[in-house]
């Protein structure tokens, strides 16, 4: 299926360093991934009230700027743990997540949010979530 970048494909190079996946790939890892996404979620829930405590005028508890900095470390290390598997956390509060993929020689990426059950859609990398197209418009290309 062409596109409008389909004139610079041949002179696109592939990160070899990047992790690519395929959408079978991408739903294997899917199980993991969700779960991850969903600690981040409520992580960053946390901090939210967090923050808006501390901004009220009464003050805050002693405690609290202690717990706000713990919380920001563990949202560090969960979202650390997605950059290790090889995707990308696009939004903290809706979980979206983006799984680099390629698609007639150029870098793609597919495209997952909490609640979703599967690989659905993939988009453009200069995309982004309004992009977003069915992976049934993929040919899909095995490793």
């Amino acid at each position: 299926m062409p596109t409008e970048n389909a004139s610079i494909e041949t002179t696109l190079t592939l990160d070899p360093a990047k992790k690519y996946f395929t959408v079978d790939q991408a739903n294997s890892a899917l199980p993991y991934v969700s779960r991850v996404v969903e600690d981040i979620t409520q992580v960053y829930a946390r901090i939210i009230e967090l923050r808006r405590g501390a901004e009220k005028p009464d003050g805050s508890e002693p405690d609290t700027e202690k717990e706000y900095e713990t919380t920001m470390d563990r949202l560090s290390e969960l979202v650390d743990e997605l950059h290790a598997v090889g995707v990308e956390l696009k939004d903290f509060e809706l979980g979206l997540v983006d799984f680099p993929a390629t698609h007639d020689g150029r870098d793609v990426l597919l495209c997952w949010k909490r609640g979703e059950t599967d690989i659905g859609h993939w988009h453009e990398v200069d995309a982004g979530l309004a992009g977003r197209q069915s992976v049934r418009l993929l040919e899909t290309q095995e490793a």
